[in-house]
């Protein structure tokens, strides 16, 4: 009997990119069980790929062994020994580039990220609906010789909640609302003070579970917990691993064009997302969700949105795109998903 063919699959960051790799990754080892997956990725993300048969997750050291050139050369030789035939490059970065130069003698294939198409949705020569990620991720495969149908999208059950949870979230037959309200840059971030406003009315009917990162974002997410009933702020109370598990619970996420959107996606739950000068026309619309999920600032009196892909870059003037976004309008949104 033949071998089983075995698949590098490289997505080092971020968050985001990586989480979306997760619903391409889960149909492929259901749509081809004999072939074995190697992940390259940081050992934060590790998490992530729990409970997907078939894949073993190989963490990137770019800051210690695997730094530099002479690093990623070490860092072959730890690969090729796990014998891999082929390679499906998500990233392809100039990290991921000098790895596939010593990977020579493999089958390599990268993702085209449609940077042409990119920069002209941005300079405003063309705004339409490009490729979505995903299927950039699903043509690296396609190329590499396996079709993957995503179109009955299979997702992990929910995850049992641990006694020390219960602890901290309590126990009611409220409907749980997850809030993200951070991202990498501030053109991605509705503005708290208008956040605060839509949590302190969800927090009417719903419990409010906040997400961020263990750091200044607790600390602003603490401010808000405090004023109000049923709102809880889970900001560095819990691994990655353990907020996995309480997001698989959520009945609905609201988050940023941000990597908390992704999570929420690939685990299969309900996702509304918040646009500023970011647009989902470049193709980071959660896995399985429509532009009916998404939240547009206001084009008339923006019209250069987006401004950038990734939401760093905005002209002058175009500081206070959010605010073009009323408190009201995400609360009836939510209402609207949760019914």
């Amino acid at each position: 009997m033949p071998k089983p063919k075995h698949i590098l699959v490289i997505r080092l960051s971020a968050m985001g990119d990586v989480a979306m790799t997760i619903p391409v990754l889960r149909a492929f080892t259901n749509q081809y069980p004999e072939v074995k997956l190697t992940v390259l990725t940081k050992p934060f993300f590790k998490p992530f790929f729990k409970n997907i048969s078939n894949v073993n997750v190989v963490s990137v050291d770019i800051k210690g062994k695997h730094k530099g050139v002479f690093g990623l050369y070490k860092l072959s030789k730890e690969l090729k020994a796990l014998g891999i035939v082929q390679v499906a490059d998500l990233h392809n970065v100039l990290r991921s580039k000098i790895l596939k130069f010593f990977l020579f003698g493999k089958r390599v294939v990268q993702i085209d990220k449609g940077r042409q198409e990119k920069k002209a949705l941005i300079n405003g020569h063309s705004f339409k609906q490009l490729k979505n990620t995903h299927q950039r991720y699903v043509d690296v495969f396609k190329a590499l010789g396996y079709a993957i149908d995503l179109s009955q999208p299979i997702f992990p059950k929910k995850e049992n909640l641990k006694e020390k949870f219960i602890k901290v979230i309590g126990k009611d037959s409220k409907s749980w609302i997850g809030i993200a309200p951070f991202a990498a840059f501030d053109g991605k971030m509705y503005p708290l003070d208008a956040m605060t406003k839509v949590i302190e009315e969800l927090s009417k009917d719903y419990k409010v579970l906040l997400f961020g990162a263990s750091n200044e974002e607790k600390t602003a997410l603490n401010t808000i917990a405090n004023q109000f009933e049923n709102v809880i702020n889970l900001a560095g109370q819990f691994s990655l691993d353990e907020e996995l598990d309480i997001i698989s619970n959520l009945d609905i996420m609201l988050a940023m064009d941000s990597g908390n959107a992704h999570m929420a996606a690939m685990l299969g739950v309900k996702v509304i997302t918040i646009w500023g000068v970011t647009h989902p026309y470049a193709g980071f619309l959660p896995f399985n969700h429509t532009m009916d999920s998404a939240i547009l600032a206001d084009r008339v009196k923006y019209p250069k949105i987006p401004t950038s892909v990734y939401g760093n870059t905005f002209p002058e003037g175009y500081e206070n795109v959010m605010r073009s976004i009323a408190p009201e309008t995400i609360i009836l949104k939510i209402n609207k998903s949760l019914k």
